[in-house]
């Protein structure tokens, strides 16, 4: 039986949640780095930092998505996974921004900071699985387009708030800088009205929605339950459609990418606006807020292309696209100094086009995927579990990337700037594997 089209409010209040997700996920991608760098993290080992989240990611999410198919209580199938995860990612991210302020060794510090950011990304990965999945099981083909355009609405006016907060919690006065190896004030606030917002819209969310029963999903996904309780991990891989494989190589590239985006635009923005790769100067805790509202911006621009991308007709003609101009952002990066921009202030502001250009591919990204491959899925069954198997295909391109990150940024000249034309390269790369997939 064809699933009902839901209004647009169901259809809000399905992926309402993932804004306060978002919000958490934001500050972690641009404030980890500047983080373990203002603890005294050296930069080649930076990349190693980020391991963690996507190893977390690539372990949680399969076990969530397994889990939650063959889960049913009266709180839902999806809902609780969200609830337990957000509630957990709440209690971290007040204290992660904390690592510094402890007196503890350096070592012991980092150590601390480590545990922290394996917690923080376990819990976000296990917060923000369910939407997806909820989408999977309650949206039909025809609106599931629709549906991931929401999520990724929310998900990016959630990056907006989580990636300015530092920012505009120095302008309102808090301090900006602190003793060495102790994180500002403007950052640890900002964990903490992230974790206020995210625990709010989780509830908002366990309130709105109400899943089908075993016997509505029954009705509305027609695969016996017997067969999904009986298929293994392995069995699934060998039998995913070939969409499924070929989506994932271009995930590969574009994940990779980004990582180094995450791990190295805070020391490239600092050495190519502000001239400086001193962690502990005023400069270098500048350019990490500045970076907060570089990323805001990348967000704004990818609402913006993500209400454009509708209206190119051909799918794989507007993904490759996508990806091709925020390839071109991440080499400009680089481009804008101080020097060539006519000062600190003008390359600040000159800054936008390139991030606006990286929204593009993160718009796609977010949402051209998951589109393709639910469709592909369609009477596969095992929903959750494949979309937390292909979670695999977000994670492992970013350990990979992390594991080679101190070696390729030897490689270009101990460069952060340089890490961004790497990574604009790489995005370029995926938008050429687009053609290879075969949508049914």
């Amino acid at each position: 039986m064809q699933k009902p089209n839901l209004s647009f409010w169901k259809l809000w209040n399905l992926s309402f949640g993932f804004f306060g997700v978002q919000i958490a996920y934001a500050l972690q991608s641009a404030n980890i780095s500047r983080i373990f760098a203002t603890l005294g993290a050296d930069p080649h080992n930076l990349s190693y930092f980020w391991i963690l989240p996507p190893l977390m990611g690539i372990i949680v999410q399969p076990i969530v998505g397994a889990a939650s198919d063959k889960t049913w209580c009266k709180f839902g199938r999806r809902i609780p996974y969200l609830f337990i995860g957000a509630t957990v990612a709440v209690a971290v991210m007040c204290l992660l921004p904390n690592a510094g302020s402890l007196g503890l060794a350096l070592s012991a510090v980092m150590a601390f900071g480590l545990i922290m950011l394996m917690l923080l990304d376990t819990s976000i990965n296990m917060a923000m699985q369910p939407f997806k999945m909820l989408v999977g099981d309650m949206v039909n083909e025809e609106q599931k387009k629709k549906a991931y355009s929401i999520q990724s609405f929310l998900c990016n006016a959630g990056s907006v708030a989580g990636y300015i907060f530092p920012f505009l919690f120095t302008a309102l006065g808090i301090s900006n800088i602190a003793a060495p190896g102790v994180v500002p004030d403007s950052v640890i606030w900002s964990f903490y009205i992230g974790a206020a917002i995210l625990i709010l819209c989780v509830f908002y969310t366990t309130a709105k929605v109400k899943e089908w029963n075993p016997e509505e999903y029954a009705q509305y996904n027609p695969v016996a339950e017997t067969k999904e309780d009986s298929a293994n991990t392995i069995t699934l891989l060998k039998n995913a459609p070939k969409a499924f494989w070929q989506v994932g190589l271009v995930q590969f590239f574009c994940w990779a990418a980004f990582m180094y985006m995450w791990s190295y635009v805070n020391g490239a923005v600092s050495e190519t606006v502000w001239g400086t790769t001193d962690a502990a100067s005023a400069a270098y805790q500048e350019a990490g807020n500045w970076v907060g509202v570089l990323y805001a911006i990348q967000a704004i621009g990818a609402v913006v292309w993500a209400a454009i991308l509708p209206s190119i007709k051909n799918t794989k003609v507007g993904y490759s696209l996508s990806l091709i101009i925020g390839g071109l952002g991440f080499a400009l990066i680089p481009m804008f100094s101080a020097e060539l921009c006519g000062g600190i202030e003008a390359a600040k502001y000159v800054q936008f086009l390139p991030f606006v250009m990286i929204g593009c591919g993160w718009a796609a990204m977010l949402a051209m995927p998951f589109t393709m491959v639910t469709n592909a899925l369609q009477g596969y069954g095992h929903m959750g579990q494949y979309l937390g198997l292909f979670n695999g295909t977000i994670c492992l391109p970013q350990i990979v990337a992390a594991v080679a990150g101190g070696g390729i940024l030897s490689l270009v000249g101990s460069s952060q700037p340089n890490m961004m034309i790497v990574a604009g390269v790489l995005l370029v790369c995926g938008a050429v594997a687009v053609f290879a997939i075969k949508e049914k």
